[in-house]
């Protein structure tokens, strides 16, 4: 049931490969090889693909991951994301593919539902709920709650 989906291709929008623990080549890594790509930073190219999968502007995706807006334009010059960075874009890139999957592989739903408050989430949306580590694990426990019919 833990059966990771193949990425999709898209020849408008690339999505971010480390949500799938593969390379841009499509190569199954390991938990070790992503943690290490994490830690050398993600491409830039994984940024720009979660914008726009999640039709946010690369402004408010920033701001969601604490970059300023310097800071982002440094970012995207190096072609690089700072580790940290990284990670909390790991982050948002697992919820957009856990929410995917909870919605029966519907993007817009996806995409509807991270951008729209919660009650559950003290009506704010999951997207800004997820700004720490534990707000996300609280959008993935309600997801859980959502796939499995659970009235939150």
């Amino acid at each position: 049931m833990n059966k990771k989906p193949s990425p999709q291709k898209n020849p408008a929008v690339e999505e971010p490969t480390a949500i799938y623990g593969v390379d841009r080549n499509h190569r199954r890594m390991g938990p070790k090889a992503t943690v290490q790509k994490v830690r050398a930073g993600l491409g830039f190219h994984e940024f720009d693909a979660l914008a726009k999968l999640l039709e946010l502007p690369v402004e408010q995706l920033a701001s969601h991951l604490s970059i300023s807006r310097s800071t982002l334009a440094r970012r995207r010059q190096a072609g690089r994301l700072a580790p940290l960075e990284s990670d909390r874009l790991l982050r948002y890139a697992r919820l957009w593919n856990r929410a995917r999957e909870t919605f029966g592989n519907d993007p817009a739903a996806a995409r509807d539902w991270l951008h729209q408050p919660a009650r559950a989430l003290e009506f704010t949306s999951p997207l800004t709920f997820a700004e720490t580590e534990a707000g996300a694990r609280e959008v993935e426990n309600l997801l859980g709650r959502i796939e499995h019919g659970v009235f939150s």
